[in-house]
């Protein structure tokens, strides 16, 4: 059998020094541009570990503080249950206690959600009941049962909240 002869209209690599030099070039182009590509992906990987490394030790402690809210409270309820009784001075003790702990805790982030007499925001506040209100205009936070807190940028944990009807009809 005869073989086929050569197509005229391509060319042939091996036989053309300058097709080949061209098919090298764009070769190698391709190659340097699939390097390029990789080292910048290694680097944006590089970078969203290094923030991911942050994130995880800036909210490192947010179990412990969460674990601590519930002490707040209770010592806020101590507080608002003594209101003027023989017991001022436990107390003065306990919004000394209180002061100290988020003092320490807001040194690593924590800082507590703002909710009296604010409009009501789902995204911060927890609606736990409703009540009207001749001060708090309908939609206004009135009362705040249990403290909402941000741990740097984060909800840690709504403020559970009850919210004005308006005034009474």
């Amino acid at each position: 059998m005869s073989e086929p002869a050569p197509d005229e209209s391509t060319p042939n690599p091996e036989a053309d020094p300058a097709a080949r030099l061209q098919a090298l070039e764009t070769e190698l182009a391709q190659l340097r541009d699939a390097a390029l590509r990789a080292a910048a992906d290694q680097q944006n990987q590089a970078r969203r570990h290094q923030r991911d490394l942050a994130d995880l030790r800036r909210f490192a402690a947010s179990g412990v503080i969460e674990d601590l809210l519930p002490a707040i409270d209770s010592l806020r309820l101590g507080i608002a249950t003594s209101d003027g009784q023989p017991g001022a001075a436990v107390a003065a003790g306990f919004a000394l206690a209180i002061q100290q702990l988020t003092g320490a805790l807001a040194t690593h982030g924590l800082r507590e959600v703002e909710a009296l007499g604010k409009p009501f925001d789902p995204a911060v506040h927890e609606a736990l009941s409703q009540e009207a209100s001749d001060v708090h205009p309908e939609g206004a936070v009135t009362k705040v049962l249990r403290s909402g807190w941000h741990l740097h940028d984060r909800l840690l944990r709504p403020a559970g909240v009850v919210v004005s009807t308006g005034p009474a009809a």
